[in-house]
């Protein structure tokens, strides 16, 4: 057993969560537990959850009534460390997974990470033209080289470089979570809950790193709402803050 559990936060995905599900259900490598944590969903999402579930017992359900990315994502770690997670990994709910994404996971373990970074890349099957999904591409890339010289970024306590750890593609072993304080309980407009957790890692060890290998695909509904800029600002710190977060 790899004791690998994936944990999924969700809020109002009904329409959308079950493509995510059957990427998790199609992995190459099924040996693992999936945590999904409703949200505070004021749709059917948990219901959609139960229903796929309730022939998978792999699957399980976690309500954190707690509004915020942060605080869903550390009641899903915590739930499974409790229940013996050695290997934790987070994707989100509007992802699509990599048929081998779990495998490449534990190959990454494996190879002595304590924390992996995997590639994000946008989903095709949204109304996002191509030239689009390029240049965003091309904006992760940017941006994960300037978070290295990012002030924020920097200190001397450091054990090793920043690396760009998506909240949806990242995996950490169980006692790393605990021993770096997990993700922030923190709602998505207040801060980049995966950063805090990276640096906070750094402090600790040196053994964390990117795999390219490891792929999901985002959504880029944001993109569609706001427009690439408005996107982009947003990840930069919140530089663009509209009326409206959680697109759907």
């Amino acid at each position: 057993m790899s004791g690998l559990w994936v944990v999924v936060p969700a809020y109002n995905e009904a329409t959308g969560i079950t493509a995510t599900l059957e990427a998790l259900d199609a992995q190459r490598d099924s040996d693992f537990e999936l945590v999904v944590v409703d949200n505070g969903s004021t749709d059917a999402t948990a219901d959609v959850v139960a229903d796929f579930g309730r022939t998978r017992p792999w699957v399980h359900l976690v309500h954190e009534p707690e509004k915020g990315t942060g605080a869903a994502a550390d009641t899903g770690m915590r739930f499974a460390v409790e229940r013996g997670a050695v290997r934790l990994a987070r994707t989100d709910a509007d992802c699509l997974p990599a048929p081998d994404w779990t495998r490449r996971i534990n190959a990454a373990f494996a190879s002595g990470l304590r924390m992996v970074a995997g590639q994000l890349l946008p989903r095709t099957d949204e109304d996002v033209p191509a030239w689009q999904r390029s240049l965003l591409v091309g904006a992760v890339e940017v941006a994960s080289a300037f978070g290295k010289i990012r002030p924020g970024n920097r200190d001397p306590r450091y054990r090793g470089p920043y690396v760009m750890a998506p909240g949806c593609n990242m995996a950490i072993t169980g006692e790393l979570y605990l021993q770096a304080g997990g993700f922030p309980r923190t709602k998505i407009e207040d801060v980049h809950e995966d950063r805090a957790l990276v640096n906070a890692v750094r402090l600790l060890t040196a053994d964390y790193g990117l795999r390219r290998d490891v792929v999901v695909r985002g959504s880029v509904r944001r993109v569609r709402a706001w427009g690439l800029l408005k996107t982009l600002a947003w990840y930069a710190d919140h530089r663009y803050r509209p009326e409206l977060v959680d697109i759907r």
